[in-house]
């Protein structure tokens, strides 16, 4: 029964850790690099050889976005739940000869001040239009026979 206990007890202990695990998902270090970024000055070969590919691309304006997020365990007590750490994103604008024209870091206290547009857009055409009432009765006469089959 002792040695029941003392095995239980040496696998528990083997689990926990003292360091608490992070798990880091794109660029690390932006909030470092972004002062080695110089407006008019750096370019785009530049940024990649600092920070290395981006996160994602614009595709209206050149603009290049950086993204880094940490994670780590909270506690034993919270049993595996994880917190986010740091939350950085880096925007870096290029003019048209592919210079630095503006950058700016939004970290995890200033996340919140992005506004969303709640606007809701309205959909064109409408479902009660002659053309749409020919259609649906055509798949509905051509599924029928399906309904049948059952």
């Amino acid at each position: 029964m002792k040695y029941i206990l003392f095995l239980f007890i040496f696998f528990l202990t083997l689990n926990c850790s003292i360091n608490k695990v992070s798990n880091t998902h794109g660029a690390r270090l932006i909030d470092k690099k972004f002062d080695k970024i110089i407006i008019n000055q750096t370019n785009k070969n530049d940024i990649r050889e600092i920070i290395g590919p981006p996160s994602s691309v614009s595709k209206f304006d050149d603009i290049w976005f950086y993204i880094e997020r940490k994670k780590t365990n909270q506690s034993l007590f919270k049993l595996g739940k994880k917190k986010i750490a740091t939350n950085n994103i880096l925007i870096i604008e290029f003019n048209n000869m592919g210079l630095v024209n503006n950058k700016n870091i939004l970290d995890l206290n200033n996340m919140n001040e992005i506004q969303i547009a709640e606007k809701i857009t309205n959909k064109k055409f409408s479902q009660n239009n002659a053309v749409y009432n020919i259609l649906s009765t055509l798949r509905e006469k051509i599924n029928a026979p399906t309904r049948r089959k059952k």
